[in-house]
């Protein structure tokens, strides 16, 4: 018998579930799909911890999605675009 694998609760950040509202099918699928596998292993391999933050970020096609884990529970900081590293510099004022 196979161990039997833990998924973390989710929390989303009202920004988070608006900008994942205005997706198209296709990304809103994509990102929901990371999400998803964030909440069974937080720390993917392709996940990378963000300089001076205590949050990391994942890249899902053109979009970023940063969270981190937090008296386990898996919390979705932003998501956005990736470009010029917009997502990061709203972290102070994501929620």
């Amino acid at each position: 018998m196979l161990p039997q694998k833990t998924v973390l609760p989710l929390s989303l950040s009202k920004a988070s579930v608006r900008f994942i509202d205005t997706l198209p099918p296709k990304q809103y699928r994509q990102v929901t799909r990371k999400i998803i596998m964030l909440m069974a292993d937080p720390q993917p391999t392709d996940a990378e911890r963000l300089k001076g933050y205590d949050y990391s970020r994942a890249t899902v096609g053109e979009y970023r999605v940063i969270f981190a884990v937090h008296d386990g529970v898996l919390r979705v900081i932003a998501i956005g675009k990736r470009n010029g590293d917009e997502v990061e510099r709203r972290l102070g004022g994501s929620g």
